[in-house]
């Protein structure tokens, strides 16, 4: 207890009293061993006894411009001397002056700001607006999808995650993937496009609100649409009046090499949620965009939507730091370049291991998909599950630095957009010693 007063807690006592006091995501509590970080600079993590790790998935694809970059701690530091917080009623500077730059980094005609917590929030708050504005109640979802854990988004999740979690709100609709579990490659776009129209009829579209999706399917695999699938859904939606919510949590803010995943095809969507890369997560902070023409629709009634720390004045100065960070620095067009390095070390790898069967990146959005057979896909986990191969790939990764993100048989490569060559290939150096094991399970 002594380093505890001190405020130098042990690697051991960080980790004991995390376990004993506080809950984990996503997992049975007694099947957690967490990593004890102490600090973290750049692209690195560091933990209380001085062990390395290099942060290969920017956390959960959030910590877009590293960790520690001064010039935002002493934004928020400057904030905090003149006010933390401020109800919502009342209008500060960083709240004014975040709600004007969105809508000059928004595509389309977003103009109008709805702060929350986080990315959950944000996609709550887009359905509610959509159900409000257009006075129908269905919205439409995919399977191979998340957009959060709060009531409405855990329902409009797709994937597993939704299982054990799922509540009576009535009205999701599963819309078709246009890419399936267990298939190497997306379907063709008339293929998906009809599937979709096919859903939107038997529905009745005069019922369908929304669509909510993520332009670049996040967790689920970086799932890149085919060509013209982006450009066929928007012109579905428009035909039938459905509002297009594109949720840009954790794709946005320079993932992909544009500010906005969308901006890679030019579509402009009627309500876009945002998070993690707003403020690349040194403080919370949400928002769904909206037009003039659906945020007039509360000129003379009350808004549908509430929070205590909505317009936070600390997180909205966070984030207007953090994009000047992406201005100054040119992370964006940087995130484009380096997302050229990380499709040659995608290359490189596919050509030496049979496991490594497809690879997708757009921008420093990428993962590799991992197959027992170098003939047809037959993946290296089962959906929503894992397998020895993938557990051992884990423990590699933590005895030799490399933290990122594992799913079923996928490894995410979602880096910092700061990342140099050289950090880039370490990492990579890292995971190729990784897939020999991998390449033990494939089949002759």
């Amino acid at each position: 207890m002594v380093e505890e007063a001190r405020g130098v807690m042990s690697a051991d006592e960080m980790s004991a009293l995390s376990l004993r006091h506080t809950m984990f995501d996503w997992v049975p509590q007694h099947s957690v061993v967490p990593v004890p970080i102490e600090y973290a600079k750049g692209v690195y993590m560091y933990t209380p006894d001085g062990k390395r790790y290099l942060d290969f998935n920017s956390q959960l694809m959030c910590v877009n411009i590293g960790h520690g970059d001064q010039r935002v701690l002493d934004a928020i530091t400057a904030q905090a001397q003149k006010v933390c917080y401020v109800h919502p009623y009342t209008a500060t500077e960083p709240r004014a002056r975040l709600g004007r730059k969105l809508s000059e980094l928004a595509p389309g005609d977003l103009d109008v700001w709805f702060f929350t917590n986080g990315g959950a929030e944000a996609n709550e708050n887009a359905i509610k607006i959509a159900r409000h504005y257009t006075g129908r109640q269905k919205v439409l979802a995919r399977y191979r999808s998340y957009h959060g854990a709060s009531g409405a988004t855990m329902v409009a999740t797709g994937d597993p995650r939704r299982w054990g979690a799922e509540i009576g709100i009535s009205g999701i609709v599963r819309a078709p993937d246009f890419h399936k579990w267990g298939e190497p490659d997306p379907v063709p776009t008339d293929v998906a496009l009809r599937e979709l129209e096919d859903v939107i009829m038997y529905e009745g579209p005069q019922h369908i609100a929304a669509f909510i999706m993520e332009p670049i399917v996040g967790t689920n695999g970086i799932l890149i649409p085919p060509d013209g699938y982006m450009q066929g859904v928007r012109d579905i939606c428009t035909q039938h009046g459905i509002l297009l919510i594109a949720d840009e949590i954790m794709s946005g803010f320079g993932r992909t090499g544009e500010w906005f995943a969308v901006d890679n095809w030019g579509i402009e969507p009627d309500l876009m949620s945002i998070a993690k890369g707003l403020t690349s997560s040194y403080v919370q902070l949400g928002a769904v965009g909206m037009s003039r023409k659906i945020a007039d629709t509360w000129g003379d009634i009350p808004f549908v939507g509430g929070l205590t720390y909505n317009s936070h004045p600390l997180a909205c100065a966070t984030a207007l730091a953090v994009i000047d960070v992406y201005e100054q620095d040119d992370l964006i067009a940087r995130s484009k370049a380096m997302g050229e390095v990380m499709a040659e070390h995608h290359r490189r790898l596919r050509e030496k291991h049979p496991s490594l069967f497809r690879t997708r990146n757009v921008g420093l959005f990428g993962i590799l998909d991992l197959s027992r057979s170098a003939d047809h896909y037959e993946p290296l986990a089962p959906y929503n599950g894992t397998s020895d191969e993938m557990k051992a790939i884990g423990a590699y990764f933590k005895e030799h630095g490399l933290f990122t993100f594992l799913r079923f048989n996928m490894i995410h490569t979602n880096p910092p957009l700061t990342i140099s060559e050289e950090e880039m290939a370490e990492g990579f150096e890292i995971i190729d010693g990784a897939l020999d094991i991998a390449d033990q399970a494939v089949r002759a």
